[in-house]
């Protein structure tokens, strides 16, 4: 009993961008099933799949937060986890897209709850790092995005919702401090020690704002202009520049952070086929589909190696 609460007080709050992950994996299908008229069952069955995962960490961390409190707030005091407490707001908004056009009544409830919850989360991550006396430049990494993309994100959700002055809002947020944390992550990684291995994954993570950034612009503005490209080639060329050191990542011993390539894989593939829709470019076709292979066989192998951890018990263990 006494090894099962030493476990529970170790249930790490990045185990929900594995709903991160699952429920861009689901986006994604839904937007290939829509566009190459494919059984929409798939997308529909993953998204059921990833609001079933959320259920199960949710009470797993809530469990965690009756029972080891302290741990609870140790981690909302950590320079490198409390940026992944915004995951939960996240997830919730990303179900709300899973849900849109199946069930518009509960994405609503999933979109307002999740808004609300990412506001609480933005607003307590940002005083943390103005009001702090802890943070150090080496604290810096790829993951400082997560409370920022959350942000992008709400008019996904929200402008088909009827939501447009909210989702105005949210998006200037966002837009805004994605350039601040980019150059101050271009610092720490060009003239401070290299990442620790566990986080180089983050990596992947810059590819997230501008692609979800590109979509949500879309909803927003309606049509693609010269903005809208801007975003979009800028998510690309981080792909690009990602996918290039592929060799070092394929390297690294498995932590769940390797979740980090998932969501960010799923937003330049959705992006990437909102291009074809927008352009009846083939092209962007054709990478639309190579990038959905990739994602697809990065969530395989995701599922695959967590899976094997927890069995081994290598996850929930000091670090």
């Amino acid at each position: 009993m006494e090894q099962i609460q030493s476990r529970l007080a170790l249930f790490p709050v990045s185990f929900f961008s594995s709903v991160m992950g699952m429920a861009g994996f689901s986006i994604a299908i839904a937007k290939a099933e829509s566009i190459y008229n494919l059984d929409p069952r798939v997308s529909l069955a993953l998204s059921i799949i990833t609001m079933l995962l959320f259920a199960s960490i949710f009470v797993v961390y809530s469990l965690k937060l009756l029972k080891e409190k302290g741990a609870v707030i140790k981690e909302l005091h950590h320079p490198v986890k409390i940026s992944f407490f915004p995951t939960v707001s996240i997830s919730l908004l990303l179900m709300s897209i899973c849900m849109l056009h199946n069930n518009a009544e509960m994405a609503k409830i999933l979109w307002l709850t999740g808004t609300s919850l990412h506001l609480v989360f933005t607003l307590y991550v940002m005083n943390a790092w103005i009001n702090h006396d802890y943070f150090d430049i080496k604290h810096m990494n790829p993951a400082w995005f997560i409370p920022i993309v959350g942000n992008i994100l709400v008019p996904i959700a929200g402008v088909p919702l009827g939501y447009s002055d909210v989702s105005w809002f949210f998006f200037s947020i966002g837009i805004i401090f994605w350039p601040v944390l980019l150059t101050i992550i271009y610092y720490r990684v060009i003239f401070h020690p290299a990442l620790p291995g566990k986080l180089i994954p983050t990596f992947f993570i810059l590819i997230a704002p501008p692609a979800v950034g590109f979509l949500s612009y879309l909803q927003l503005n309606g049509e693609l202009d010269n903005f809208a490209r801007v975003l979009y080639f800028s998510a690309l060329f981080f792909t690009m520049l990602v996918l290039s050191q592929f060799r070092k990542f394929s390297k690294l011993q498995f932590f769940l952070s390797w979740w980090a390539y998932s969501f960010p894989m799923a937003a330049i593939s959705i992006a990437t086929m909102t291009m074809y829709q927008k352009t009846e470019n083939v092209l962007y076709s054709g990478i639309g589909i190579v990038l959905l292979v990739i994602l697809t066989l990065f969530i395989s192998m995701l599922i695959i190696k967590t899976l094997k951890a927890i069995f081994d018990k290598q996850i929930c263990v000091p670090e």
